[in-house]
């Protein structure tokens, strides 16, 4: 099943699908939040059915799934990627090229005079001599996730008979990048596996295997207006009572003071009027103990200001987003012990992020089915100079093949015991 001549209909797709915009738009509420992520999710699906793809189906919620079949006997592999790309205010619009770079700095757009520069993307010394696929400055490149959806539809188009694989599950979904909406509701019976494969982001040998558990928290504060002529020992202000409550925390316990597998409080927004206040807070934590720990810091603090403000009112509602992947890993390390041996196989080292976020996977995981995420081969992602080394692009190809391959094979591999903790 692994063919290394893949690099032309690995490039041919990711331009086809990079043309139709699809940037998810947060402010909407229907799934998906855009219409170009609907169109994707057509083509894509009659492109599945060309393929010889069965059970495929295409939902108003722009949500692909189907089954290529394989051995019957072979455990169900999942792989799933998604539709949208992020907002972050360039261009909806992508125009995707391949620039040899071979040391020097790289035009992305003469007109605009915009450049990928060395010696401000050391990353790039890497791939010297090599093809990379970049777009024009004026938007980012869509390599997150466009280039998964490459990769897992060339995987289909290449894979050439059962005895090569088991069978392949494959999802496709919406509004990734503005909180995971389309896993959240993605329909389990349309995505029978036993495990699963995120691919997204990150540069070649890039595997996660465990993310933050996140809540998000909504604080209300509700004050007592008054007029300042009478205003003494009476007006209470939800704007002191905010900053009061954020004051319990440490300033160095923030996403831009912590990295690795650091957990952190982020006050994320706080609007206020003479009356009432909301504050918008994040908590993250890769430990489920320190995380349940920063929950009741939370609540502490909500009852801290209760006191200090008793004619004025708290209210905290907290709800869980996603939660640690590497639980569900644990108990099922069959896609992990895969994924590891596919890198080993392909001689390519392995390089094991904590995800300072949340996958699909999260959202998968959580539901009984364990999804690890591998890369893409992309780099600088959310940023008009990300780019994709076209040699990393194809080896993360590899690694789905590879993983294919020894589900087929079955061995020792795919027993199903319980990972150690720790």
């Amino acid at each position: 099943m692994i063919q290394s001549d893949a690099k032309s209909e690995l490039i041919e797709r990711f331009f086809r699908y990079a043309a139709i915009e699809s940037q998810s738009d947060a402010a909407e509420v229907p799934l998906p939040s855009s219409t170009g992520q609907l169109k994707l999710a057509r083509l894509l699906a009659e492109e599945l059915l060309a393929l010889g793809v069965e059970d495929v189906v295409v939902d108003d919620q722009a949500i692909v799934t189907g089954v290529k079949r394989g051995k019957t006997a072979a455990p169900r592999v999942g792989f799933i990627a998604h539709l949208d790309t992020v907002d972050v205010g360039l261009s909806p619009t992508v125009h995707p090229q391949i620039l040899r770079y071979e040391g020097q700095d790289l035009c992305l757009n003469a007109e605009h005079d915009i450049w990928l520069r060395t010696d401000e993307h050391p990353e790039l010394i890497r791939w010297k001599g090599e093809d990379i696929i970049v777009g024009d400055g004026t938007s980012v490149l869509g390599a997150d996730n466009k280039a998964a959806i490459a990769v897992i539809m060339t995987l289909l188009a290449r894979s050439s008979g059962e005895e090569d694989h088991g069978d392949i599950v494959v999802a496709f979904v919406p509004d990734e990048e503005i909180g995971l909406r389309g896993s959240r509701v993605l329909d389990l019976e349309r995505f029978p596996c036993d495990f699963a494969y995120t691919i997204d982001c990150c540069e070649l040998g890039e595997v996660m295997i465990e993310n933050f558990n996140a809540a998000s928290g909504k604080i209300t504060f509700r004050g007592v207006s008054a007029h300042p002529m009478s205003a003494r020992g009476v007006m209470v202000n939800p704007l002191m009572m905010a900053m009061d409550f954020i004051d319990q925390f440490d300033r160095n316990d923030t996403p831009e003071c912590t990295d690795g597998r650091d957990g952190f409080f982020w006050c994320k927004d706080l609007v206020t009027d003479e009356s009432e206040g909301r504050l918008s807070i994040l908590i993250r934590d890769f430990d489920r103990e320190r995380f349940d720990d920063r929950k009741r810091r939370i609540l502490d603090a909500a009852e801290t200001i209760r006191l200090k403000y008793p004619t004025g009112e708290v209210r905290v509602d907290l709800v869980d987003t996603y939660q640690n992947m590497n639980h569900a890993l644990q108990q099922d390390p069959r896609a992990e012990r895969l994924l590891f041996q596919a890198l080993e196989d392909l001689e390519i080292a392995r390089k094991l992020v904590p995800m300072r976020g949340g996958t699909d996977g999260a959202i998968l995981s959580a539901k009984g089915i364990p999804t690890p995420n591998f890369f893409t081969g992309a780099y600088k992602f959310h940023s008009r100079y990300e780019f994709l080394p076209v040699p990393a692009f194809e080896k993360s190809y590899l690694v789905a093949a590879e993983i294919c391959r020894l589900v087929a094979m079955g061995g020792g591999l795919l027993k199903h015991r319980p990972r150690p903790i720790g």
